[in-house]
């Protein structure tokens, strides 16, 4: 060891004495020790060796960690909230700040490396894991702080939705921002951002305000109406194409703190009765009411059944006539459905994300509601012993469809809904009868869909991937060849600049 690491090894030895145990790993971690060359892939799948002083330089350069397979933190960092996604990167860079951003990109963009940005891990395929390239673990970097008099959220981008919610709600103003609280900003706010007030409010990119952003030369853009205009437009629905955006500024609205929410669950019996009727009333109802309906089928059969998920952000004197239809469907088998603090509803299904199993998901918005399409999902649900099995279908609309089509990346306003069909099952058990089934299943109902959510993206081709965005995909193509001409940032759902 030189001279130089060895008086950095001993002042942050000292410094981790005085920390927290979680800080104090964070100041060690920086200093990484680098034992020799570092094997990796680039974009194109190809191998390349990343030289040892080369890796220890950029590790130098950090104020967050660089972790390398064996290290304390590697395995945390690289997984996914989909367990049956196990992926090995070569290297994982944890910034602390946007210059430790910037200092990954560059290395990566030189070395033409295989690069995956995580924010929250919810992607379904593992789009922010990789094997043999760079990730980028953007879990040291959350912050949250609130503007009430401009009404603005200024919020860093490896930021969770709860920090949003809470500091927010703290001051009666709400942003719309998913139905996980642990989801991550960065993806969900530039794919589209669909939450329990989006109707009143628009989607979470319909309320960004602007953005800093790493672009793939390494810069620090910010990009706004009147600042690299092209770039706010693209970055708010063309996801993670353009570069890692380091900060998110949000319009924030008023809103009381207590809502109207909850669920109510029927047996599983009547769900072709449900899914009909979520189809004639769910297109009816007034802005200030989010209603969702699914059918569940759990391999226990316990808690399986059919029912809606609500949220009424409206007057509560109103409450009770807005749900006088579903309140007439007869008895539930559960419901807890009344008075609310919001920010606990947007944390209530927290822990139906089910960490330690595997998850397949296939989805698609839905712009009318045939007969034909609603009998074919119900027809091809299947319950097995093996799986859980869940149809579903997010309700749109809105705010949402009122705002034009080509005013931002995201195409799909008209949407009444997605529907979505997911599988899990326990991971020391053989998946793929389950995937299998939930293929066959989806081809049955694709054809009736029109495009799908970009955060659910898994293997389309580019043919697929380009169409998605409808007619604007021209203009994102125009952008991506700007700020992204090599196409560095190509785990997500890409735009080809070739």
């Amino acid at each position: 060891m030189d001279r130089r690491r060895f008086l950095q090894s001993s002042l942050a030895a000292s410094v981790a004495a005085a920390l927290p145990a979680s800080q104090a790993f964070a100041a060690l971690q920086a200093l990484t020790q680098v034992t020799g060359d570092v094997r990796a892939v680039m974009g194109d799948r190809s191998e390349i060796s990343l030289e040892k002083a080369a890796v220890q330089e950029l590790a130098d350069s950090l104020r967050g960690n660089l972790l390398l397979p064996g290290n304390e933190g590697y395995d945390v960092a690289r997984r996914v909230l989909n367990k049956s996604i196990d992926r090995h990167p070569a290297l994982i860079v944890q910034p602390t700040g946007v210059s430790d951003i910037q200092n990954a990109v560059t290395f990566a963009r030189e070395r033409q490396l295989l690069l995956a940005v995580k924010c929250g891990g919810h992607s379904f395929a593992g789009k922010s894991t990789c094997d043999g390239g760079m990730q980028i673990d953007l879990s040291l970097f959350r912050h949250a702080r609130i503007d009430p008099q401009s009404r603005t959220a200024y919020v860093a981008g490896g930021s969770l939705l709860a920090a949003l919610d809470h500091e927010a709600m703290a001051h009666g103003l709400v942003a719309p921002a998913g139905t996980v609280s642990h989801t991550g900003v960065g993806g969900l706010s530039t794919a589209g951002g669909f939450g329990r007030i989006s109707r009143r409010f628009g989607l979470t990119l319909d309320n960004i305000k602007g953005v800093d952003i790493v672009t793939a030369d390494g810069k620090l853009l910010h990009a706004s109406a009147g600042e690299n205009p092209d770039l706010y437009w693209g970055v708010r629905g063309g996801g993670g194409n353009f570069g890692i955006v380091s900060s998110f500024q949000y319009a924030l609205h008023p809103m009381q703190r207590q809502v109207i929410g909850g669920d109510i669950v029927f047996p599983l019996e009547r769900a072709r009765e449900l899914i009909h009727f979520y189809a004639d009333f769910s297109v009816q109802a007034p802005d200030d009411l989010f209603m969702d309906v699914s059918v569940n089928a759990t391999a226990s059969g316990l808690v399986s059944g059919a029912g809606f998920h609500l949220c009424y952000s409206g007057p509560e004197s109103d409450a009770e006539k807005v749900l006088a239809p579903i309140r007439k469907l007869g008895e539930p088998v559960f419901t807890n459905v009344g008075p609310v603090d919001y920010v606990a509803l947007q944390r209530s299904w927290d822990y139906s994300d089910f960490r330690n199993i595997g998850e397949y998901l296939k989805s698609g918005f839905v712009n009318e509601y045939p007969d034909s399409m609603l009998d074919a999902a119900i027809s091809g649900f299947e319950p097995d012993p093996g799986r859980n099995t869940m149809l579903y279908f997010q309700q749109s609309g809105g705010a949402i469809g009122r705002v034009p089509v080509d005013a931002t990346a995201f195409p799909h306003r008209k949407a009444l809904a997605a529907m979505m069909v997911l599988t899990s099952w326990p991971l020391d058990t053989d998946g793929s009868p389950h995937i299998d089934y939930l293929r066959d299943y989806w081809n049955t109902i694709e054809p009736r869909t029109d495009g799908y959510y970009t955060v659910d993206s898994a293997n389309e081709s580019s043919q697929v991937r380009h169409g998605n965005y409808q007619g604007n995909f021209p203009r994102l193509l125009e952008v991506k060849k700007k700020y992204d001409p090599e196409n560095l940032f190509r785990l997500n759902a890409n735009i080809a600049p070739a």
